[in-house]
């Protein structure tokens, strides 16, 4: 995964709408070194959920950490002591100018110095990331080519989630409004986007997950989709949410660790609001292990899970990037995003702490547990959805609070994120839910 610059070339974006991205630079002498102190790392988006994590992360690493972040959009992170924000074009607004712009700031960056490590820390920044020309050079701590693929489209996923042993659902693909409107699979069912972000006229665009209970749901759902790229088909699952996490070296997989979700912050489907430790079973341990290795992947990962009401776990997706709990691995002395960014600069690099993990330790999200009542409160969307939390229920289990709970983003030296990602996401949760009614 790791990947360090090479002579001037061009990525081509694997889409209909092709980026072609070309950035020279006057040749310069490659200076690497595998010391923290003298690496600088560009981490982006800075909207990303496990954006603050991952800065503090490599910041206690003794890294040097700047940050790129969509031009006029807020975040938490610009409230940071630790962290330079930059501002780049937004991929949503022009994805070819979000590349030339991560460009221009790791060529300046290395103009003053070492090359500078580029790690991207949600879809968005890996579709862009593993795009940027390598000349001027610099060390990719992400995916690149068929690797970025793998993290980026669910089709792929699949595959190689079925051909490592993962129960995987039946699964239709369809990319015609006909297709989608005869799905081949019982009621209720769930549409979603067969990738995570695609680029359609040149800009980055994220599908939405659609549950449908029957085909006039179903009618609602395919009538909202633009038809520009492919739908995934599958049987709804109602059920926990699981993930399993490690960090793939020359050694193999290495710092296995594992969670559960406790809460969504919309019981509908949503990132969690809260989540415990788990430790990995050895029946979803080997179909993980080889995952990871059948694909070739390097460096640090999430499987995202379902276990349903019998009792059976469902492969549901892959992540090649930090994810939104990170926080929760971090409280395990965990530090995945600082040894992905070592293990980028050093091929040999290893694990070097044996990290007894406690188990069922929570993390919560303070923004996402204040808005988890509103979202039971307000119902859900699809008659699919059979089980329902109860508001009252929810209010005491979100007020809650015992000594084994910490918080996502919680610092004592950089408060300020604290309070602004509680302010952010509730304001942008329940603005984005208005506007979609």
């Amino acid at each position: 995964m790791p990947m360090i610059g090479k002579p001037a070339e061009t990525f081509r974006a694997q889409s209909p709408d092709s980026v072609d991205v070309p950035v020279s630079a006057k040749p310069v002498a490659l200076r690497m070194s595998k010391d923290p102190l003298a690496a600088i790392v560009f981490v982006g988006f800075a909207e990303a959920l496990s954006a603050p994590e991952a800065v503090w992360s490599l910041v206690d690493a003794g890294f040097q950490v700047k940050a790129f972040a969509r031009r006029g959009r807020r975040s938490a992170l610009r409230h940071s002591r630790h962290v330079q924000v930059f501002d780049v074009t937004a991929p949503e607004t022009d994805g070819a100018a979000t590349i030339q712009d991560v460009a221009n700031l790791l060529a300046v960056t290395l103009r003053n110095g070492a090359a500078p490590v580029l790690f991207p820390l949600d879809d968005a920044a890996v579709w862009a990331c593993s795009r940027v020309a390598a000349d001027p050079p610099f060390v990719l701590a992400g995916p690149r080519g068929a690797m970025a693929e793998l993290a980026l489209n669910k089709i792929a996923q699949i595959d190689a989630a079925r051909a490592a042993g993962f129960n995987v659902l039946p699964t239709k693909v369809a990319r015609s409004r006909e297709e989608a409107l005869n799905p081949g699979v019982d009621y209720p069912l769930i549409l979603k986007p067969a990738d995570a972000t695609s680029l359609k006229s040149g800009r980055l665009s994220k599908g939405r997950n659609s549950i449908c209970a029957n085909r006039e749901e179903l009618e609602r759902a395919v009538e909202k989709w633009d038809g520009l790229a492919p739908l995934l088909i599958q049987p709804y699952v109602a059920g926990t949410g699981e993930g399993i996490f490690g960090i793939v070296t020359n050694r193999g997989v290495e710092a296995w660790s594992g969670h559960q979700r406790l809460r969504m912050m919309n019981p509908h489907g949503s990132g969690s609001s809260a989540c415990v430790s788990k430790s990995v079973t050895k029946d979803l341990l080997a179909p993980a292990e080889r995952f990871a290795l059948q694909s070739g992947w390097r460096g640090l990962f999430m499987i995202e899970l379902i276990r349903d009401a019998q009792g059976v776990v469902w492969f549901m997706e892959f992540n090649g990037r930090p994810w939104g709990s990170i926080a929760l691995a971090r409280r395990q002395g965990l530090e995945y995003p600082a040894w992905n960014v070592q293990l980028a600069l050093d091929e040999d690099w290893k694990v070097q702490r044996e990290t007894t993990l406690a188990s069922d330790l929570v993390c919560r999200n303070a923004g996402r547990e204040l808005l988890h009542p509103l979202f039971v409160l307000r119902g859900p969307k699809s008659t699919a959805i059979k089980h329902w939390p109860s508001f009252w229920g929810s209010v005491a289990g979100v007020a809650r609070i015992n000594r084994q709970h910490s918080f996502y983003n919680w610092r004592k030296d950089d408060l300020g994120v604290f309070v602004t990602d509680c302010f952010y996401t509730v304001c942008d949760n329940l603005f984005k839910s208005k506007r979609r009614e």
